[in-house]
């Protein structure tokens, strides 16, 4: 197609006028992160999904993590289970389906905490954009542990000679804490418990606070391959952990320059959604960069935004490739990243880890 280079120019522009004059701690490449894995072609939070993540070059592999009955973690985007495996077509889980409200939004399904271990590996992963990304793929592979994953990222890792991060995220905390089965020792038990964690870089994130926190007092001098990142939800959204306990605080107030400065107390980096630094008018074209990037470095935050997607459902108008949601833009999704990069990031979240390894690539 043809770029809107013009516009493009003038945003680049515009994304140079908000830096700050110093440049603050950011990778001399900033990192690629595997968003659930390979999740543009493979189903989310598998194992293949990770492996081929890896083998297109993500620095860091992302998996999201939620508690069964029996404790163990594993990876899934929600602990609410009916869109991403096949536990809907299992007569003998249909008396598992119920209503629960998390973080003040109410699920129908399907939940992690309500299956062991040993029940949820007999079912199968889904596709879970299947009116984007198909279903080829469905039924082919099972739910990862995160031992599994440590194991598999380990090996990758030891046979290509290249350091692999890796970058939990808690799914729900406060929800898993208020049933029993809070994660945060579960997740530093395991990191602890395999060498190649004890030495690897690891980014442990959650869009809540309180656990973030939590973790910060807990982690010790041992474990300085651990950072702590803060992710940052729309403005307007709660954190789970404040919806819980009754308090007003959005995601707004976490972005003031007080808030920042709190942040940086207990976390080294953020990471906040993309249209938190370069808005998206309702009309789909670009709005001028915010003072996000700016004000996080200013406090000595580093920012990893969320989340950049090739396909025009995802993209901004003017990097789309054609009408029809499901086609994959490439080189409207590099612009888009090659944009980002320019506002000085110190890494991204990508389904695509290929196309993000050819952004950097080419800087």
């Amino acid at each position: 197609m043809s770029m809107p280079f013009a516009r493009l120019f003038l945003l680049l522009m515009a994304v140079m006028s908000v830096l700050p004059a110093r440049s603050g701690d950011v990778p001399e490449k900033p990192l690629v992160i595997a968003h659930r894995g390979d999740s543009a072609h493979l189903p989310e939070h598998t194992l293949a999904a990770y492996a081929r993540a890896i083998d297109a070059g993500a620095d860091y592999i992302e998996p999201d993590l939620v508690a069964t009955r029996d404790g163990v973690l594993v990876a899934r985007h929600e602990n609410e289970i009916g869109g991403t495996t096949d536990v809907a077509q299992r007569p003998a889980f249909a008396a598992r389906k119920r209503r629960q409200v998390i973080d003040g939004e109410v699920f129908d399904g399907w939940f992690t905490e309500d299956f062991t271990l040993a029940e949820l590996k007999t079912l199968r992963a889904r596709e879970r954009l299947p009116e984007l990304r198909g279903t080829a793929h469905d039924g082919r592979y099972g739910i990862a542990t995160l031992d599994e994953i440590i194991a598999l990222v380990a090996d990758h890792a030891a046979r290509s000679g290249r350091t692999l991060g890796l970058i939990p995220e808690l799914k729900h905390p406060s929800h898993f804490q208020r049933i029993g089965l809070p994660m945060e020792e579960r997740l530093l038990d395991t990191l602890a418990a395999h060498a190649y964690t004890r030495a690897a870089p690891v980014v442990i994130q959650s869009f809540e606070q309180a656990n973030l926190r939590a973790l910060r007092a807990r982690l010790g001098p041992s474990q300085r391959n651990i950072r702590l990142l803060q992710l940052l939800g729309p403005a307007d959204a709660q954190p789970g952990d404040a919806l819980a306990a009754g308090k007003p605080t959005r995601y707004a107030d976490l972005m003031t320059a007080a808030g920042l400065q709190d942040i940086a107390g207990y976390a080294e980096i953020i990471g906040p959604w993309t249209r938190l630094l370069i808005p998206v008018a309702e009309d789909g074209t670009w709005e001028a960069p915010t003072a996000l990037m700016a004000d996080a470095r200013t406090v000595g935050l580093q920012v990893w935004p969320y989340t950049f997607r090739p396909e025009n459902h995802f993209l901004p108008a003017a990097l789309r490739e054609g009408d029809d949601p499901r086609t994959r833009s490439e080189a409207g999704s590099l612009a888009e990243i090659r944009t980002h990069l320019a506002l000085g990031i110190g890494g991204f979240f990508t389904d695509d880890p290929a196309l993000g390894r050819r952004a950097v690539d080419a800087r």
